[in-house]
This record gives structure tokens, sequence and C-alpha cells, in this order.
């Protein structure tokens, strides 16, 4: 039986010595670097591996790969542009067929004496009930050939002599009706006058218009068509 502090020989020059219970209980040092409580297999805060972002941000991106991003959204881009482009011009000619199929070609030049004429020259879908209505210049006065058929012309103040009852509409004959406050020389095809409505098709329009001062006899004309559909 061994003791304590009895050396022991395990053999050629290796002896032994049995240790105390207090010596057995004696805490092992910790070996130098390392702290106490701390397991060396912990890793610190500052040694874990930083978190990878993966959103991609066109700002990171190298300049090759951004002009690559930037030439196909311009591509997408002007695609659309085209089809857009297409579709207003498609638009705006359609409506400007539609205006001047109804006005007609309003360059034709007007004498300097008539202000304005409607249907306008040249006018491609003109109403089978349609007035014919010119506006002269102060002093001026007129009448209509409508397809070589000669027009009445009587002046408005003539029907404003009529007496007629307060509230009773004025029944104007089915004439051309000048207007001296305005100039205006007015026909409006309808039942009893020369022309009931307008046929489909060019109907010929001939304004003989002169100076009141001066009268019929020095009268200057201005011919001008448009087409009932």
């Amino acid at each position: 039986m061994l003791t304590v502090g009895e050396t022991l020989s395990l053999g050629p020059n290796e002896l032994v010595t049995v240790p105390s219970v207090h010596e057995l209980h004696r805490p092992i040092p910790p070996n130098p670097g390392h702290d106490v409580g701390v397991s060396e297999h912990t890793a610190s805060a500052a040694e874990a591996p930083e978190a990878i972002d993966e959103t991609t941000d066109t700002e990171t991106l190298d300049p090759v790969d951004r002009r690559t991003i930037d030439r196909q959204w311009w591509r997408g881009d002007r695609k659309v542009l085209i089809v857009v482009g297409i579709a207003a011009l498609g638009f705006v000619l359609m409506i400007r067929g539609v205006l001047s199929g109804v006005t007609g070609d309003d360059r034709i030049s007007l004498p300097d004496a008539v202000e304005d004429v409607t249907p306008v020259p040249g006018a491609v879908q003109v109403l089978n009930q349609t007035s014919v209505f010119v506006d002269l210049a102060p002093g001026f006065t007129g009448e209509f050939v409508i397809d070589g058929e000669p027009i009445e012309t009587i002046n408005v103040d003539e029907v404003g002599a009529v007496t007629v009852e307060p509230g009773q509409q004025v029944d104007l004959p089915p004439v051309t009706i000048y207007e001296p406050g305005n100039a205006t020389l007015t026909f409006s095809p309808s039942s009893g006058a020369a022309i009931e409505e307008f046929t489909e098709g060019e109907h010929r329009v001939v304004l003989r218009y002169w100076l009141i001062e001066d009268g019929p006899a020095r009268a200057r004309s201005f011919t001008w068509t448009f087409n009932v559909f």
C-alpha cells in the first residue's frame, strides 16, 4: 500500500512521488494568453462573419453592367413611345378627316366683301336641310342662285312689320332673308321653298352681291360648291 509522499519507482531513472489529497484538489492554472471562464471554442463578435446583402444596387454595379441595364430600359421604353406616338398620330388624322369632311377646305380665299359662308367651300358631308348663309361686309346686300335656281330675297324688317300677337312666333317666308344690321343672307330649305331639301351629291351656290348705294347693276359674284351625303 502506497502512502502520501512515498516515492514509486516505475523503471530505470523514472521515479514518481504520490501526491497528497490537497495537491489532488489544487486547481489547474490557466494557460498563458487565455481568459479564465471563457471557452477557447467561443468566437468573439468581431470574428463573426458579416451578413451578405443579396440586394443588387445599381450604384454598386460595374459601369459596363450599368450601361447594359440602361440600354435594356431605353429599348423597352422606346417601343412604348413609338406605339403611343403612332396611336396619337392616327387619332389626329382621324379627327382631321372628320372635321375636313364636315367643313371642307377653308383655305379657299373669300372676296374682301364676303366675310364668311356656310357651308364652307368644298364641304363633303353636309346635311340635306343645311342653311346657306353668307356674312357680307357692312353696306352690302345680295342674292343667291342655287343649282341654277334664283332665290328671292326679302329684308327681315319687312317681315317684322307684320302685326303678331304677344308670344306668337313670326313665320319667315321660304326665301332668302337679308338682315341689314348684320349684312347677312340666309336661305333654309323648307316646305314651299324653291329648294325644299338638298339631294345627295354636289350643289352649286352663286352669290351675287353689291353695295346698296350702287345697286344690283354693279353686282359682283362668288361661286362655291358643297356635297350632301
